[in-house]
């Protein structure tokens, strides 16, 4: 039992014969009166600490009978026994000692401290127990490499994440914006270090431009540790046309018509023209940079006015079609539409096919007041009047007389011989 309980001089600290006879001489006379005490016990926790930070090991005695405690490192070297310390290593300062407890502080904790210490308690028989410390390493570097600084649209870029020398092995995630995405890691272990590398696979839109990539680290050593590139996504152009005059009005012979063309790309588009779409561009139609100008509308400049613009990436275009009307139309058009895109095409509303439909119906309406009209003249009554019995079958005038005029003397009588 004396063999195991006595202490050692720290080795590499400053240690040595001089100061091991005072300390053989201390542990002897503790041994003569230790007491003999039943149902004594030690407790102590596990230390886990941030490289660099204060790991604070506790050793403390239930139902305590003044018995000696003491402290010793993974090398079995007394750090500290009662309250004196034979180790020379200024890092191990005495927070509390009492009979019931040995409580002492190990400051700038280094990787070298890992391991096991021992809490020993000299009773009969002696008691023993330990306590690991862990020492957490954060990642030393957090480093994102990107393939291309610049990518064009429709690309898949490669975007990798290290974060170096950490202890356990990181976790890294990735996000784009507030969006989390899925990479695939690879872990290399360099003695009691590991290395991880994150590997994200990104295919890039022109909405991701400006957009932050997100290296973030989960690791127990260390919170809120990450760092980003922002995505850098060239574009071919956006383009859009306008009819600045007249706004919303109907487009008429002998009035003006300008348009304007807007275009948004990255690069910033340097090439921009106006053409008119499966025919000549009209003499008098006048082109200023991104604005095109009629001034005196006729029906010869109906068609589709297109705007192209290019840059490094490639070209758009947007459609105008235009329809020019009568200078008595009164009926409001549909409003003119632009669309951008390689295959733009543009649909306006024919107000001559709201005018046919409205002289079908007229003329429908006609057709059935004649046929009414010719069913109601059918059915029309016929007569003959009194005077003109006997006529038909007279021989010639004067007997068609003389029969009309007995006719009436016939009445006559008839109407006395009532009477």
């Amino acid at each position: 039992m004396a063999g195991r309980a006595q202490p050692s001089g720290p080795a590499g600290s400053g240690g040595g014969a001089p100061g091991l006879l005072p300390l053989l001489l201390l542990l002897l006379s503790a041994a003569a009166i230790i007491p003999r005490g039943d149902g004594q016990n030690l407790v102590t926790e596990d230390v886990t600490v941030v490289e660099g930070d204060v790991a604070t090991i506790s050793c403390r005695v239930k139902n305590s009978d003044d018995s000696v405690i003491q402290l010793l490192n993974p090398n079995r070297q007394t750090i500290y026994f009662r309250d004196f310390r034979p180790l020379k290593d200024s890092r191990f300062q005495l927070v509390n000692f009492s009979n019931s407890e040995l409580r002492v502080s190990l400051t700038n904790v280094s990787i070298s401290d890992e391991g096991r210490y021992f809490c020993q308690l000299y009773t009969d028989p002696p008691q023993e127990i330990y306590t690991t410390i862990t020492v957490l390493v954060p990642p030393r570097n957090l480093v994102i490499d990107i393939q291309k600084e610049t990518a064009v649209e429709g690309e898949e870029i490669e975007l990798n994440c290290t974060a170096m020398a950490s202890r356990p092995a990181t976790t890294i995630r990735w996000f784009k914006g507030n969006k989390e995405l899925t990479g695939k890691s690879e872990v290399e272990q360099w003695s009691d270090m590991y290395t991880v590398t994150s590997q994200l696979l990104l295919k890039v839109g022109r909405e991701d431009d400006g957009v932050p990539v997100i290296c973030l680290v989960d690791h127990p050593a260390v919170k809120d540790l990450q760092t980003q590139r922002y995505l850098e996504v060239m574009y071919k152009p956006q383009v859009r046309v306008s009819q600045n005059y007249p706004l919303q009005g109907l487009t008429r012979e002998g009035e003006p018509l300008e348009l304007t063309c807007t275009a948004f790309g990255k690069p910033q588009p340097t090439d921009m023209r106006w053409l008119r779409v499966d025919d000549e561009m009209p003499q008098h139609v006048v082109v200023s940079g991104s604005n095109l100008l009629i001034s005196n509308l006729n029906k010869t400049d109906n068609g589709t006015y297109r705007c192209e613009a290019s840059n490094a990436v490639g070209k758009s275009h947007a459609d105008y079609m235009l329809f020019v009307y009568d200078t008595t139309a009164t009926t409001e058009p549909a409003v003119h539409d632009s669309r951008a895109g390689e295959e733009g095409v543009i649909r306006s509303v024919d107000h001559a096919v709201v005018g046919g439909v409205v002289a079908v119906v007229v003329f429908a309406m006609l057709c059935l007041l004649i046929i009414l009209g010719r069913y109601f003249a059918r059915h029309k009554g016929t007569y003959f009047t009194h005077e003109a019995k006997g006529a038909d079958d007279a021989a010639d005038a004067d007997t068609a007389i003389i029969n009309a005029e007995g006719g009436q003397n016939n009445s006559e009588e008839k109407k006395e011989y009532f009477i």
